[in-house]
């Protein structure tokens, strides 16, 4: 018996103290510019306008300004927004986004896009204390039981 109200004294010190350690402060993705993704490439959105338009390539299928997501993904333009190759430029180098009011902006790529998995992170930064603190306590209540249980005990 003694050794339940020692564990549950140290379950209830990890609890208190980690009330202190972790913030409620809410967290969201800060963008450093515009953007959309087509076919896995990241295209940086200028406020340079383009006339020659070519052929319509896509389409955002996915915003947020919150949170990343995979496919034609933009943290700028609504669902929808479609995206154009422009004449006498390579969709490797540009493209171009129409805006609602029938212009076009010129989009310029910066690399591969990489969405990183949902468990991405978790085991970092303020989340990971509070998961390691988890298994630490889950680890204690562990072996206290094996202990208990050991024949001769």
């Amino acid at each position: 018996m003694k050794i339940n109200q020692h564990l549950f004294s140290l379950v209830m010190l990890l609890l208190f103290f980690s009330s202190f350690i972790f913030s409620t402060k809410s967290l969201a993705t800060s963008w450093a510019y515009p953007f959309v993704v087509w076919e896995d490439y990241i295209y940086v959105v200028s406020d340079e306008y383009v006339t020659e338009i070519d052929t319509e390539i896509g389409h955002v299928t996915m915003y947020s300004d919150m949170k990343s997501y995979p496919g034609n993904f933009s943290n700028a333009f609504k669902k929808g927004t479609k995206y154009y190759s422009i004449k006498g430029i390579s969709t490797e180098e540009s493209l171009a986004i129409e805006e609602s009011d029938g212009r076009y902006l010129k989009a310029d790529r910066d690399g591969k896009y990489e969405v990183k998995s949902s468990f991405y992170g978790f085991f970092y930064g303020q989340q990971g204390i509070f998961v390691y603190l988890i298994l630490g306590i889950l680890a204690i209540i562990f072996i206290i039981k094996v202990i208990k249980n050991k024949p001769g005990s």
